[in-house]
């Protein structure tokens, strides 16, 4: 099979090297790409945000089937243009995808068919989103309604914090994605990431995982799109997964499948293990990123009959198998990240990381220049190792990391901690 993939991130650069290692693979390209993914792809200048050219690519070089990883060209509308075309591709349509493009559509689903979910309000003005954030009192989160990267969230402590967020969302701070907001209750607990492929009417669950949305060490800092993951997360146990299957997946797919838009794809929820049981905290309707790389390194089986059953309505009789260990990637930013960064700056050493056992490093912002790698976004690697317990994986990855030879980069050094002290009291 030909292959187009879209984007240029982490999560793109562990979907080419799984795909990569496909027995139906013929071609694999991948737009734009990065110089990870130049390993594994035959990358292409190809404007992901023009559809027609995409076509026109698919076209000429008789593409099979088309990947898409990250959201915006999903709240594009990137898989219905080539659908109309009769091109296959994985991903939700556009108004399925609406999961994530617009928190107050999912929350409005959730309302509507009982699946458990933080308590809301949503508002397209400031002064009402204060007026219901003095009502609520703190800690609240004010969420940017649309796309904004993963940065759209604001965890507010104080009732302060929060209106200054209102204002900044209102502003323009996350631009057209903050013209509405959502304000959500508080939810305490353990938050997980959960994974289910989708066809439409059926779906399969895949390995759960835990990231690190804060910054800095201790989960201190600003939300950022992900510091870290690890998988599988250990507070997802097997009733856990069953009963967000039954009271958020299937609901959900047999909701959107009743408004005439059925969902295929994969669907990703932000679970919150709270006291009351686990609650949705968000829909994506893409992988994960950073989680997707720890996912990739895990599955055993092959991913592209998993991705072409989602289209082709197969999943029923579908099964996956997963490799037992742990994975756990570490991601280095550059530092300023999430704030104002450089770019262009230098990256050595990676051959001999990637030297270490069960160590694979993935490529997020990065481009090649003659022989050097360097730094080309805020999220730059990602360091991802396997091993029989979480903090073997975790002592590779950051042995890894310190073979890399880039003083403008930063990680955090404490990726994985919750399921390492949980390893240490089973002990």
């Amino acid at each position: 099979m030909n292959i187009l993939l879209i984007g240029s991130g982490g999560r793109e650069h562990a979907l080419a090297w799984k795909l990569a290692a496909s027995p139906l693979l013929t071609k694999l390209w991948c737009a734009p790409g990065n110089a990870g993914i130049a390993k594994e792809a035959e990358c292409v200048a190809v404007d992901i945000t023009d559809h027609a050219a995409v076509i026109d690519f698919c076209k000429v070089n008789k593409v099979d089937f088309v990947v898409v990883g990250p959201d915006a060209p999903i709240a594009a509308g990137i898989v219905d243009d080539l659908a109309a075309v009769g091109i296959k591709a994985f991903g939700p349509s556009k108004a399925a995808g609406q999961l994530e493009s617009s928190k107050s559509f999912t929350k409005e689903l959730c309302r509507a068919n009982n699946i458990p979910t933080a308590a809301y309000g949503h508002f397209h003005d400031a002064e009402s989103a204060k007026a219901y954030i003095r009502t609520q009192g703190a800690p609240i989160v004010v969420k940017a309604d649309g796309l904004a990267a993963g940065k759209g969230v604001v965890v507010a402590m104080s009732e302060a914090e929060a209106l200054d967020a209102v204002d900044m969302m209102f502003d323009g701070g996350f631009g057209e994605a903050g013209a509405e907001v959502v304000i959500e209750e508080f939810m305490q607990g353990e938050e997980a990431s959960f994974f289910a492929l989708c066809d439409g009417e059926h779906a399969l669950a895949l390995a759960t995982a835990q990231d690190h949305k804060r910054a800095f060490d201790g989960d201190k800092g600003p939300n950022t799109g992900g510091m870290g993951a690890y998988s599988p997360a250990p507070v997802m146990t097997e009733a856990l997964c069953a009963q967000v299957m039954d009271e958020m997946i299937m609901p959900t797919l047999r909701a959107l499948s009743a408004m005439g838009t059925p969902y295929k794809g994969v669907i990703y929820a932000g679970v919150m293990v709270t006291e009351q049981g686990p609650k949705l905290v968000e829909y994506n309707a893409r992988f994960g990123d950073p989680e997707c790389q720890v996912l990739m390194v895990r599955m055993m089986s092959d991913l592209l009959p998993a991705l072409i059953a989602c289209c082709d309505g197969q999943l029923k009789n579908f099964d996956l198998r997963w490799f037992p260990d742990p994975a756990l990637t570490v991601v280095m930013a550059t530092k300023g990240y999430p704030g104002d960064y450089d770019k262009g700056t230098r990256i050595a050493g990676l051959d001999r990381a990637e030297k270490i056992e069960g160590v694979e490093i993935f490529h997020a912002g990065t481009k090649a220049s003659g022989d050097w790698i360097l730094a080309n976004g805020g999220r730059v690697l990602n360091v991802t190792a396997s091993a029989k317990t979480v903090a073997e994986a975790q002592r590779r990855a950051y042995e890894a990391i310190g073979l890399i030879n880039w003083p403008e980069g930063f990680c955090r050094r404490d990726i994985g901690w919750q399921a390492v002290a949980r390893e240490r009291k089973g002990k």
